[in-house]
């Protein structure tokens, strides 16, 4: 109980002479605050899809897929294509495989059809470039399987295209 009396005493007497915390003085500093915001980039594609193709047709056949790119805003940034898996492929003439046989394609970075797209050196094949947003980036890729490939026998066709982007 005295506990009890003694706060409520201290209580009662710092009310009645209105006590406060005395400062002799104030001093300051200022925080610095940093952060180093760095160059980055993501890519995803979605595959060209060529669907059924009839190589007795003496049409070719056009298809499409995509790129995506997402970099730090202001970054600069060009993706680049290799040939892919295919034997004997090169940027002009990529080779989609089933098993030993071959059905040979080409991939581009316009509707013409005109610019192959590659690595931006090997025959002076174009690449996608662009300046990031910070948003995603999305560069149609426009594929072609050219006529004439009459010889090739029915079936699944694939390859695989590594896409590199450098910023």
């Amino acid at each position: 109980m005295k506990n009890i009396v003694r706060c409520g005493v201290a209580a009662a007497i710092a009310a009645a002479f209105g006590a406060s915390p005395a400062f002799a003085a104030d001093v300051g500093s200022s925080l610095g605050v940093n952060a180093t915001v760095s160059a980055n980039c993501t890519v995803s594609t979605s595959p060209v899809a060529f669907n059924d193709v009839d190589v007795t047709s003496g049409q070719a056949v056009q298809g499409t897929g995509s790129v995506s790119v997402t970099c730090t805003n202001g970054t600069a940034w060009a993706a680049l294509a290799d040939a892919g898996a295919g034997t004997g492929a090169d940027l002009a003439s990529r080779k989609m495989a089933n098993g030993a046989n071959l059905l040979s394609y080409s991939l581009f970075t316009d509707s013409a059809r005109t610019q192959l797209w590659g690595d931006g050196i090997e025959g002076a094949t174009a690449t996608f470039s662009d300046t990031g947003t910070g948003s995603v980036q999305t560069k149609t890729v426009y594929g072609l399987i050219p006529a004439g490939q009459t010889g090739v026998p029915a079936g699944d066709y694939a390859d695989t295209v590594q896409v590199t982007v450098s910023y």
